[in-house]
């Protein structure tokens, strides 16, 4: 369960330490409130996915995201997973093990990509490192009060802007990276991808 989530909710205890702020360029700054305005103009998304993980496992599938607090993962087969963000709560369902477990969508990594208006500038966001190589730009972040739910990077290509991956650290140092393939942005989703209905012989885990 740890390697297929690690993507998306964070594990372990809060760091004892306050995050330290990444020191930008005024250049980085620049960048910074363009990627802002850039995710703020997502409303909705679909792409194809290819996940990996330091310890070792692959899968992939498709993404559906729908701005403010909205987000559907389907595992291909042979992963027997589904991940669902309903607005209020985080889903993920097991199929190998028949457990279904709810998370808070702010207790997840994923949930700063899932807000109403991403603004780096926000004190409950701390942005603790940028990159920019070979027209890309990498943005590591973490919550402020709660570094220990996980590092997340999002990577974007340059001119034109566009969101290509995101990686979660977790306080294991466990890294997921997913990679998204042909992003739809504005595209027309059914609402009920982001239902979920607990499938008889599922229980909910502990």
């Amino acid at each position: 369960m740890t390697a297929m989530l690690g993507g998306v909710v964070g594990s372990g205890p809060a760091w004892g330490q306050a995050p330290q702020p990444y020191l930008m360029t005024t250049q980085e700054a620049v960048l910074l409130k363009e990627a802002a305005a850039y995710l703020n103009s997502i409303r909705t998304m679909r792409a194809r996915f290819a996940q990996t993980s330091s310890t070792g496992n692959y899968a992939e599938g498709t993404v559906y995201l729908q701005r403010p607090g909205r987000l559907r993962i389907e595992y291909d087969p042979p992963a027997e997973v589904l991940v669902v963000a309903n607005g209020s709560s985080l889903i993920y369902e097991d199929g190998e093990l028949d457990q279904v477990s709810y998370i808070g969508i702010d207790d997840t990594p994923l949930g700063l990509l899932l807000r109403e208006s991403v603004e780096f500038t926000d004190p409950e966001i701390t942005v603790t490192d940028m990159r920019q190589s070979a027209g890309l730009l990498d943005i590591s972040m973490v919550q402020t009060d709660d570094p220990g739910q996980g590092t997340l990077t999002l990577r974007f290509a340059l001119q034109p802007m566009e969101l290509r991956q995101w990686k979660v650290r977790d306080a294991q140092n466990v890294e997921v990276i997913v990679t998204l393939f042909t992003p739809r942005f504005g595209v027309d989703l059914d609402p009920d991808l982001f239902h979920y209905a607990q499938r008889p012989g599922i229980r909910r885990a502990d």
